[in-house]
């Protein structure tokens, strides 16, 4: 199957399923408090709807638009702007006849299923999957920077050993590109020397010029030989594949960042290659390209291979169902914590992180171009958290918009008026179509600069 194809289907399948479960949030405390839910609708249904069927006093359907989804709730000022319902007098079942603290409670029901659904999400993971990640401290070499001109702007080196991110440790070396991208400040161990640099404002916007080469930072590999091309000069020298490069003339290597410099020594010439090969040490005769390169590709060992040689430590972590639980809340903490840091990037025009922000593409993309439900369901998680903050931000036509107004009631004793909230809520709509427009219009600039 196209691997684009696959990734709608996940995309789709994540959205409807984040989209019920948040609507649900709302329904299930309307339902309680004894309010009427007039409709339930999985994407929007703008003119005519795919599906649809009353239930009860609810009408349950799925529209055509898919934006998202909506409960519309009898005496309630939403997406729906119903008017004509404001204009007649209140009737005990409608949202606008509660007590305050029950419209609360069901304008937060949809951000509150959201992030329990996400730490769900997180300890079943945890349960069935563990922890396997390589620990910063085992990377004897320090760390390998492939993108030399993005460390300079950061002020890394190869060899360079992270120490802390904004004064925090970060035990796992997968989650260091994001921790850097959050933070402002990164401690490194340079040949015994603790140095404290500052991340640059505007190091994201370094980033994203090239997306492509934002995974700046890699563990020091051993110079392994992945394939030798039918143009390579040496192809008949003996060098096979999967052999380890240890040594380049007089001069022994360890990493592959170690070998450019030294070919350098020998470029135009010919000289004897040492190579670990099963267990043992052979010499091959080489030339070197007026460019320093031998015409080779570059291969990789496996973890074990790695972790025997000494290069890094694969480390697992397994939980039982009672230690998956406190792992999955910390999880879910952790993951809106570092979403929050990002967001307030974003908003900071001087990060130019906002030249990020994307839209449907971008989420679509997030998904793994092959099935791999621990991926998708870790992406489902995410997704779920980032929903369950967007949706708490204090912008009317959101649930966070109804929510400062509650709040407001409730501390003021005073009900903003209708024609109040209406004009809010239309202001609300406008600003979020505009965010929806530059976000999209982002994903459909870089498709055209690709």
């Amino acid at each position: 199957m196209n691997p684009i194809v696959i990734q709608t289907i996940q995309f789709f399948m994540s959205l409807s399923l984040l989209i019920i479960l948040h609507e649900l949030g709302h329904f299930i405390p309307a339902k309680i408090f004894k309010t009427r839910v007039e409709k339930f609708y999985l994407f929007f249904d703008i003119k005519y709807s795919l599906f649809k069927k009353k239930i009860g006093e609810t009408v349950y359907g799925i529209g055509w638009l898919p934006l998202g989804g909506y409960v519309k709730i009898s005496g309630m000022i939403d997406e729906s702007m119903d008017k004509e319902q404001m204009q007649q007098p209140p009737k005990p079942w409608e949202f606008r006849s509660k007590p305050s603290w029950q419209r609360l409670i069901i304008m937060l029901g949809g951000v509150t299923v959201n992030f329990i659904l996400a730490v769900i999400i997180y300890i079943g993971m945890a349960y069935a999957y563990g922890d396997q990640f390589i620990p910063t401290d085992s990377l004897e070499g320090g760390v390998w920077v492939t993108e030399e001109n993005i460390g300079d702007k950061l002020g890394i080196q190869t060899g360079d050993k992270i120490v802390a991110v904004d004064g925090e440790y970060v035990e796992n070396f997968n989650s260091l590109f994001l921790e850097i991208v959050n933070g402002n400040s990164i401690t490194i161990d340079r040949n015994g020397e603790i140095i404290e640099k500052e991340i640059p404002v505007d190091f994201i916007a370094t980033l994203l010029e090239d997306e492509d080469k934002v995974r700046f930072l890699s563990p020091r590999m051993p110079f392994v030989v992945g394939a030798i091309p039918e143009t390579s000069a040496n192809k008949d020298s003996g060098l096979q594949v999967e052999d380890m490069i240890v040594g380049v003339g007089d001069d022994q290597v360890k990493y592959f960042d170690e070998a450019k410099p030294i070919l350098e020594k020998y470029k135009g010439q010919e000289t004897v290659l040492t190579v670990d090969r099963d267990g043992r040490r052979e010499q091959i005769p080489v030339v070197i390209s007026d460019t320093a390169t031998i015409g080779v590709n570059l291969g990789a060992l496996t973890f074990d291979e790695l972790e025997k040689g000494g290069y890094l430590r694969l480390e697992t972590k397994k939980y039982s169902l009672a230690q998956s639980i406190p792992a999955g809340i910390d999880k879910g903490v952790s993951t809106l914590t570092g979403y929050v840091k990002q967001l307030k990037k974003i908003f900071n025009p001087e990060t130019g992180a906002y030249k990020g922000v994307g839209g449907f593409a971008a989420i679509g993309g997030m998904f793994p171009d092959s099935w791999n439900w621990a991926a998708f369901w870790n992406t489902t998680a995410l997704i779920s958290i980032i929903l369950a903050f967007m949706n708490i931000l204090p912008i009317p036509a959101l649930d966070g918009g109804h929510v400062m107004f509650l709040l407001y009631e409730m501390v003021s004793g005073r009900k903003p008026s209708d024609k109040f909230m209406e004009y809010a809520q239309m202001t609300g709509f406008f600003l979020l179509i505009a965010l929806l427009l530059f976000a999209n219009g982002n994903d459909i600039y870089k498709a055209i600069v690709k």
